[in-house]
C-alpha cells in the first residue's frame, strides 16, 4: 500500500465522517478525497508543484 493509496483512503474516511448523507455529504467526500489523493501522490514523489508556485524570479 502506498502513500497515494493511503492518502486517498483517509481522505475518505474523513469526508465519511464528517457528513452523513445527502448532496452536501457526497461534495464533502468527493473534496477530502481529492485533497487525501493529492497529498498521497505529493509524498509519493508523483505531483510536481513547482510550475504552481513559481517564484516571482522565473515570471520575468
Amino acid at each position: 500500500m502506498n502513500a497515494t493509496l493511503i492518502g486517498l483512503l483517509t481522505g475518505l474516511a474523513l469526508g465519511f465522517a464528517a457528513a452523513f448523507g445527502g448532496f452536501g455529504a457526497f461534495v464533502v467526500v468527493l473534496v477530502l478525497g481529492a485533497l487525501g489523493l493529492l497529498v498521497g501522490r505529493w509524498l509519493d514523489g508523483k505531483l510536481d508543484l513547482s510550475a504552481l508556485v513559481g517564484s516571482a524570479k522565473d515570471r520575468g
